[in-house]
């Protein structure tokens, strides 16, 4: 029989358990603050993004102008033009050859691991991102062009920067797949790969379409990658070959040369008001397709 607890060893257990219980609670109040501070950071970004651009906003935009030109001289004193139609393509055009890069990569990581892996598997991700030491280089030995920095290399250091986070999510949605589905498909005589291809990936189409979702978001959000890899022209591209500039590279190129309060200023305001919008749509998007596939 164990022996009975004396007055101490009661108090010291009652202490303990208090202990237990006040840790718990601080680190519930913790993650409480760090989830509401998110939202509310985010909030006051979006509060001061639109303050900073709603003059412009109001008195001077006008929209056929803003999306449908290819002009951007917002400096000049004498005709300033508020086009971005050449930065929205950009922007596109890295992004999308970002996501043909990014797509087959992370769904075949995702795959691999969900699927096959026993051990480590995420070297590879971290050997291909080597390559980003010498893609600019590569590019113009390959392929003969002059430069570089073009949509090709932005395109390709774009989607290995996103590869890791869709990887991550499409793993989720792969793992997600009830594991009957694997054993009937089995039970039926498929193979391996009858297997993934019939069962699985049509059961976690939903969460891969939010895995390819936030690489969207990732990839048109970026700054310093497209900044430093575009070659900052401002053309509609005509071929991967060309130097591009993308919204988000044109407000940390501008923003520390332009005066507060100015035209220029505020226009670039209003770009991030628009790329706030376009991103918070499509993380929520994929957030939303997530949450849902998790829940089924």
């Amino acid at each position: 029989m164990p022996a009975p607890l004396t007055a101490k060893g009661v108090t010291a257990d009652f202490d303990r358990r208090n202990a237990d219980w006040f840790i718990d609670k601080l680190v519930q109040v913790l993650v409480f603050i760090g989830g509401i501070s998110a939202i509310i950071f985010v909030v006051g970004i979006f509060v001061f993004v639109t303050k900073e651009g709603l003059g412009f906003l109001l008195d001077r935009f006008d929209f056929t102008e803003f999306f449908t030109s290819p002009y951007w001289y917002p400096a000049d004193e004498d005709d300033p033009e508020y086009g971005i139609l050449a930065l929205i393509a950009g922007t596109a055009s890295v992004t999308g050859l970002a996501m043909l890069v990014a797509i087959p990569f992370s769904l075949g990581a995702a795959i691999f691991i969900a699927e096959f892996a026993t051990g480590k598997t995420r070297e590879l991700l971290k050997i291909l991102i080597e390559l980003l030491t010498i893609m600019n280089p590569l590019i113009i030995d390959v392929f003969d062009v002059p430069v570089g920095l073009n949509v090709l290399n932005a395109g390709i250091i774009l989607g290995l920067m996103a590869a890791p986070i869709m990887t991550s999510i499409a793993e989720d949605a792969l793992k997600a797949v009830p594991d009957r589905y694997r054993e009937a498909a089995e039970a039926m005589g498929a193979t391996r790969w009858q297997m993934i291809f019939k069962t699985v990936l049509p059961a976690a189409k939903n969460g891969l379409l939010g895995a390819v979702l936030l690489g969207v978001g990732r990839g048109f959000g970026e700054t310093m990658a497209v900044l430093m890899a575009t070659g900052h022209s401002i053309n509609i591209p005509g071929s991967i070959f060309d130097s591009v500039r993308a919204l988000t590279a044109t407000i940390a190129a501008e923003l520390g040369e332009t005066a507060v309060g100015s035209d220029h200023y505020q226009v670039l305001f209003t770009i991030g008001i628009f790329l706030f919008l376009i991103t918070f749509v499509i993380n929520l998007t994929a957030d939303l397709i997530v949450r849902g596939i998790r829940k089924g």
